[in-house]
């Protein structure tokens, strides 16, 4: 005799089937969980909103940003809205109910000389701003100094640790041009990339690289850069101290700092280092006569917790950067823009917007 096992319907074990909607939304919820994983620990995508580094990065570019480059930051306020400015409206996209320290994950290097790098603006850390370092807006620069150096400016050109910065091969600033009467060809200057100073109607701003071939023309008599005078202070420019007569072109000398780096308290330190002790590494500093308090303690040294660094755009007299605003800390980093992906050029035509040279192009 043979026994039969009792039947049992495919129905009992199978899954009820998902409706369209259900599918789509799980595919949609797939799709945003992975993007913000992406955006979040491996790469972003960030426009270049203004001149700062032309021409190496122009206005209308799109970047692609590696976080792992230097370790992906974990956010400061993880209840936020993501995709979005930290205000859209004047309504705020995120919550401040959960707010995390300052922690990143491994990264594949450190931040180096001459990297181009994404970080929020240092200055908004000043308390009128009132926002989380990760809700800062995102800046982009050229890093010229990391911690530890020493970095001077001398009638424009940068010096780290006593040697000439090799500038950018698509940076540029501003020079004064003297002919011998002859008008200058204006294709020869769109040639070379050369146009009106956005910042002196008496100059013309000149990439480095094409320098020489200006100089080379025969009714060119001088091509003179257009530099501040050493000693002539820029109330503008940091430490916004009388004590140090900096400006744009002349600068420094300023250490960088570093973890770990002992700095003595003194009038000329607090005033080269108090935004760093205070609205950086987040202690309460006071002074009572000539003492200074740290935390209510009388200190007459300090020991940073973070490094800094020297960020500053390519176009030098066309640039709101560290000369301004001071050195950054490694807290305000995002990432290493490693790629423009794509670029538009808002004064062309409709069909010759796209700027196909530089789609895709690596960035050095």
């Amino acid at each position: 005799m043979k026994w039969k096992l009792p039947f049992r319907k495919k129905t009992d074990t199978q899954k009820p089937k998902k409706s369209k909607l259900r599918e789509w939304m799980d595919a949609l919820l797939f799709a945003f969980v992975a993007a913000t994983i992406i955006r979040g620990l491996l790469f972003s995508a960030y426009a270049i909103p203004s001149g700062s580094m032309e021409g190496t990065e122009l206005v209308g570019d799109y970047l692609f940003v590696s976080k792992i480059s230097y370790g992906p930051r974990i956010a400061n306020t993880p209840l936020s809205i993501p995709f979005t400015e930290p205000k859209v409206y004047g309504v705020k996209t995120y919550l401040d109910w959960i707010k995390l320290p300052y922690w990143r994950l491994p990264g594949l290097s450190e931040v180096k000389k001459g990297d181009i790098v994404v970080f929020n603006k240092p200055e908004e850390a000043d308390p009128q701003y009132n926002l989380p370092v990760d809700e800062r807006t995102a800046l982009i620069k050229r890093c010229q100094a990391t911690p530890g150096d020493v970095l001077t400016i001398v009638d424009g050109q940068v010096y780290i640790n006593g040697k000439a910065a090799p500038n950018a091969p698509e940076s540029q600033t501003d020079y004064r041009i003297i002919t011998d009467g002859s008008n200058i060809n204006p294709q020869f200057y769109s040639d070379l990339g050369i146009k009106p100073s956005e910042t002196d109607g008496t100059a013309v701003t000149v990439p480095y690289k094409n320098l020489a071939a200006l100089k080379s023309q025969s009714y060119i008599k001088s091509a003179t850069p257009v530099v501040l005078p050493a000693g002539q202070w820029d109330s503008l420019v940091f430490p916004h101290n009388a004590h140090f007569k900096w400006n744009q072109d002349n600068f420094g000398p300023l250490v960088m700092p570093k973890r770990g780096y002992t700095i003595p308290l003194n009038d000329s330190t607090m005033a080269l280092y108090r935004r760093a002790i205070e609205l950086y590494e987040h202690n309460k500093v006071e002074t009572q006569g000539k003492d200074i308090l740290i935390n209510g303690q009388k200190a007459t040294s300090y020991t940073f917790k973070m490094n800094y660094y020297w960020m500053m755009g390519d176009n030098r007299h066309n640039s709101l950067d560290a000369r301004f605003w001071g050195y950054v800390p490694e807290d305000h980093i995002v990432g290493k823009a490693i790629i423009t992906f794509f670029s538009t050029d808002s004064t062309q035509s409709f069909f010759s917007k796209i700027r196909w040279n530089r789609i895709f192009k690596p960035i050095d």
